[in-house]
């Protein structure tokens, strides 16, 4: 066998809320992995240990889980009022695949820290709130980062505590502008036009074949139903749902019909080929439960309680991009995610999910009888915990 080279890149891995990635400066790639294509999808599948028929990403940099197999691209941004651009890759744990339809909300924040540890964004002050402007070049949006910094520095340390994390660090704020998708035909933010569909089901799905959902497309393309329907209570965690194969089917093939039905694929097969979006996430009213740290959430804590499926897994927590539909969704009166949250107007949302309690915040308007999303926020947390080179076979990419 002929000996080949390790291949040596900068990067830095990060923490950024609820999930961790591999960061690099795009001009720190290697030059046919700085375009899209085969190149860059085969680099970042063997930083991350993909595929792995093992699922435990012990060769990469990965943590075999939706969370932890992320890879970002950073470069300054030549658009007009941004600083930076900002791509994601979300890598497939045991196939050969990286989806690049959607954007990853939790790693938004540590973006907006990444762009000033990597030098694109010079912050203005020394001491104070940095803003950093991102392009988010997967959707074509913007999401504003307030980065807090100290002595010109990015401050990582703090006494924000932020649920499904295990320590405390500096708070950043994260505004999504107009996080619903662009198009010219009406309901874009609902793309069936409805706030409520009934999905044509498997009786094995649902008894009787008919499924009540919400589907929207804000932050990301999420499908919300009704826990109770689906025969579940909202209090679930991990455990319930990923070591059960029947109901992981179960939930990726309502994936599949609600993709259809929001016009994200033509065919069932594609959503083999877009793991990423949509989403499936379930509701309920509050309920007391303990969650997966051992803190108990009384009915009085939350507005509502969602679980949200993500690669086919359910979410340790909540992903930023789900968070953002959950606020959305739940400050239009006639949503699923409205109803169980009490059905009344609201401008913000604390939902209880399998790590904890989250608190976000959505602008919505109605216009000509269409409503939209201005903005929406929420406050995470983001921390280097290593940087340096990754290394990876010259012959992998």
């Amino acid at each position: 066998m002929a000996f080949t080279a390790q291949v040596r890149i900068p990067a830095t891995y990060m923490r950024g809320g609820t999930s961790k990635g591999v960061f690099f400066r795009l001009d720190d790639l290697p030059q046919r992995c700085q375009m899209p294509g085969e190149a860059r999808d085969r680099l970042f599948q063997r930083v991350i240990g993909s595929p792995d028929p093992y699922g435990k990403h012990t060769d990469g940099m990965g943590g075999a889980t939706s969370s932890t197999s992320k890879c970002v691209i950073l470069s300054k941004s030549t658009r007009p009022d941004h600083d930076v651009d900002y791509l994601y890759g979300q890598v497939a744990i045991d196939s050969a695949f990286v989806d690049w339809s959607g954007n990853c909300g939790n790693l938004s924040t540590a973006a907006g820290a990444f762009a000033i540890h990597a030098g694109l964004v010079d912050p203005v002050i020394r001491n104070g709130i940095c803003t950093v402007r991102i392009w988010q070049a997967n959707i074509g949006k913007t999401i504003i980062a307030h980065v807090p910094v100290t002595d010109g520095k990015v401050q990582e340390t703090g006494d924000f505590e932020l649920d499904g994390v295990t320590f405390p660090a500096a708070e950043i704020v994260l505004e999504f502008v107009d996080p619903a998708d662009d198009g010219e035909e009406s309901g874009a933010l609902f793309p069936t036009g409805n706030l409520v569909d009934e999905l044509e089901v498997p009786a094995s799905l649902v008894p009787g074949g008919k499924l009540k959902a919400t589907l929207i497309n804000s932050g990301i393309p999420i499908i919300f139903v009704n826990a109770a329907e689906i025969g579940y209570n909202g209090t679930e965690l991990q455990g319930a749902i990923n070591s059960d194969p029947h109901a992981l089917a179960r939930f990726e093939a309502l994936r599949t019909i609600g993709a259809m039905r929001m016009g994200l694929i033509s065919d069932p097969a594609e959503a083999l080929k877009r793991q990423h979006t949509p989403k499936v996430a379930f509701v309920a009213h509050p309920a007391e439960h303990t969650v997966s740290s051992g803190k108990m959430i009384r009915v009085q804590d939350v507005d509502l309680l969602v679980r949200a499926l993500s690669m086919g897994k359910l979410h340790h927590a909540m992903m930023g991009t789900a968070a953002v539909a959950i606020a959305t969704a739940a400050a239009i009166p006639g949503t699923l995610v409205n109803q169980a949250a009490g059905g009344v107007t609201r401008q913000s949302v604390c939902f209880g999910h399998p790590s904890g309690t989250l608190r976000v915040g959505a602008e919505v308007v109605q216009e000509n009888g269409q409503w939209n999303v201005t903005r929406a926020i929420m406050s995470r947390t983001a921390r280097v915990l290593m940087e340096g080179w990754v290394r990876v076979p010259g012959d992998s990419f």
